[in-house]
């Protein structure tokens, strides 16, 4: 007998279109980027219903809503949903109001919610985890349709079949389901408390203040630097294993040759790809002709140039050019100043960040590895206590 079958106990579980046992209701309209600058509302966008499971009102952005539109407010027990998205895969995710809101929140134009009527008995907690399940977004994908955009049809939607199983069983698929939930939580936590501290490290701008070097000279990265671009090999030219790795386009080997035109210690930029990647090697490689590596002048240590380009990470890859396949020209890197203190104090920094980048890594290792089992057991349990079958 299935679990589900136990929890049900010949309880009855009634699936009813949801036009019949919920009302529909739009977002805002004709909002212009002056609304959001002094917003006297909280706003939902499409990311909070996307990126959670449950609304943070913690996290919300502020618009400026008239008094006509003030009927459309977000109550406690509703689920929003993405109404339109690029691609059919990523429309009509959901996201339920789990908590009493205690000032008015509105909805963007691109998602839409539902509000189930009185007499159904269908608790928010419980709905963050059943719209989300395998059974439900394979019929809500459905509703969507498009080509470069894909749109939900109300109509479709309003004929998507949801199951309403009795309150004391919703009570143990919330206990149950929450638990897997809580945890993954509270390991990505920690996994972005360690990200926040390694961050704070690598902010070398704060570090070289702190320790009293604020007056450290600013030189652009190409006067402290010779920047070259790699030589392409072909694909008959490499092989599975060598005793050089070729770089090309991320910072995953594309094959090994059996010469380098790179020395040890060489800090390097993805330039088309996975365009903006920032590497370190302390070992010989090839760099094919998508990667812009650096010779560096006397008294500039590689690895610590290595590390500051890191905190540019972000900003270097806004200026990728986005095409068929994603590329970087020199021009975006070139430029970027860098503090240049003594070589001494250079080492000493790289000294401290190396050894931070040992423990961070040494943690986050294993943190991916449990909070994706986690991840593959609430899903694989939300199934199963939703799919009522």
């Amino acid at each position: 007998m299935k679990y589900i079958e136990k929890l049900l106990n010949g309880a009855e579980v009634k699936w009813m279109p949801l036009g019949e046992v919920a009302e529909i209701y739009g977002g805002l309209t004709g909002k212009s980027k002056a609304d959001f600058e002094d917003g006297n509302a909280l706003f939902v966008s499409y990311k909070n219903i996307y990126d959670n499971y449950e609304i943070d009102v913690h996290n919300l952005a502020r618009v400026k809503v008239s008094d006509d539109e003030r009927q459309n407010k977000i109550e406690y027990g509703d689920i929003l949903f993405t109404g339109s998205s690029e691609t059919a895969e990523d429309v009509a995710f959901s996201s339920a109001v789990t908590s009493v809101l205690k000032e008015p929140v509105y909805l963007n134009s691109f998602s839409f919610g539902i509000r189930f009527n009185k007499e159904v008995e269908m608790m928010p907690e419980f709905c963050k985890h059943l719209f989300r399940g395998s059974v439900m977004r394979k019929q809500l994908k459905l509703t969507a349709s498009g080509v470069t955009r894909f749109n939900v049809s109300k109509a479709r939607f309003k004929r998507v079949l949801v199951p309403i199983p009795p309150l004391r069983l919703q009570e143990e698929i919330v206990r149950i389901l929450d638990k897997f939930t809580t945890l993954e939580a509270e390991l990505d936590c920690r996994k972005r408390q360690y990200e926040y501290y390694r961050n704070q490290l690598l902010s070398l701008d704060v570090l070289i203040r702190e320790q009293g070097l604020d007056k450290v000279e600013y030189k652009a990265l190409s006067e402290v630097a010779e920047i070259r671009r790699g030589k392409r090999l072909v694909k008959s030219e490499l092989s599975t294993s060598g005793n050089y790795a070729v770089y090309q386009n991320s910072m995953i080997p594309l094959g090994y040759y059996s010469k380098s035109n790179v020395s040890e210690g060489t800090t390097f930029v993805i330039s088309a790809g996975s365009a903006g990647e920032i590497g370190y090697s302390p070992n010989r490689f090839w760099a094919a002709d998508d990667v812009y590596y650096f010779i560096f002048t006397d008294g500039v240590c590689s690895k610590y140039v290595y590390y500051f380009l890191l905190i540019k990470q972000q900003s270097i890859k806004r200026q990728v050019r986005r095409a068929s396949v994603p590329r970087l020209s020199k021009s975006a890197f070139e430029k970027i100043k860098i503090p240049i203190p003594s070589l001494a104090e250079q080492q000493r920094i790289v000294s401290i960040l190396d050894k931070f980048e040992a423990l961070t890594t040494s943690i986050s290792e294993g943190l991916p590895k449990e909070i994706e089992l986690r991840r593959k057991q609430y899903e694989y349990y939300r199934n199963q206590l939703l799919s009522f079958a």
